[in-house]
């Protein structure tokens, strides 16, 4: 829950709370192992709702490859026939920007793998979930892209967060109306300790943990007029700007 005070007063002035209505909601978060995703499946356990961490690995609660099809398919028919609805898909299932070969990024075939386990692993897991949410009439998607879309100077990284963005964007429009939401949540350098201080030229920082409370609040019912929206968190790129 998240603590409403007055202006003005101490913490122990507490007046309120903003009940995000997640208790009991399935919440599917592909790459939920991982440096952020860990943080918002702990986010949204602390709000009540059920959580299905998703990941390649064997330890995960449920098995789901991004980049394959068949692993997909599979995966999301056995979370409907163990939960039988989805209320919320997150999907932060990519390799770190920091992980990618500079010296190669505008090779061809890098930016190829980087858009496909980064933008296609969003649409193949979008794409999935949509049906269900459709159909019931509610559903919120929310992806992890990266501020870097709005720089040059890594064609890998730039090109595989704006095809995301683009991505959910067409997702956003071709489900307005039917209950179904999709937005991006667009981080720039993501640390435990954020700095205050932003650079011209580069975004903000910011933690796991402040990502989490943007995309717990995203996915929850009380975010139903926010939809094909890219929110950046930690400030915008210094000096960018667009229209």
């Amino acid at each position: 829950m998240i603590a409403v005070r007055m202006a003005g007063t101490e913490p122990s002035g507490i007046v309120a709370g903003m009940d995000l209505q997640l208790q009991g909601r399935v919440v599917l978060v592909v790459g939920g192992a991982g440096y952020i995703g860990s943080a918002i499946v702990s986010r949204l356990r602390e709000e009540g709702a059920e959580v299905i961490a998703a990941s390649r690995r064997d330890t995960a609660d449920l098995v789901i490859d991004g980049g394959d099809d068949a692993s997909v398919a599979a995966g999301f028919a056995r979370l409907m026939e163990d939960h039988g609805r989805l209320d919320a898909l997150v999907v932060t299932a990519a390799p770190s920007a920091r992980t990618l070969d500079q010296s190669m990024n505008s090779d061809p075939a890098q930016v190829l793998e980087g858009v496909d386990r980064k933008a296609m692993t969003f649409l193949r897991l979008a794409n999935a979930a949509l049906g269900p949410m459709r159909e019931a009439g509610f559903g919120r998607i929310v992806g992890i892209s990266g501020q870097n879309a709005l720089l040059t100077g890594n064609v890998t990284g730039s090109v595989r967060n704006a095809a995301l963005t683009i991505a959910a964007k067409g997702l956003a429009d071709a489900a307005a109306g039917t209950g179904v939401t999709v937005n991006v949540v667009s981080p720039g350098l993501v640390t435990d300790t954020p700095s205050s201080e932003v650079q011209l030229a580069h975004g903000g920082e910011s933690s796991p943990e402040q990502i989490a409370d943007l995309v717990a609040f995203l996915v929850s019912p009380r975010a139903a007029a926010i939809s094909g929206e890219v929110i950046n968190i930690g400030h915008r790129v210094l000096g960018v700007t667009h229209l």
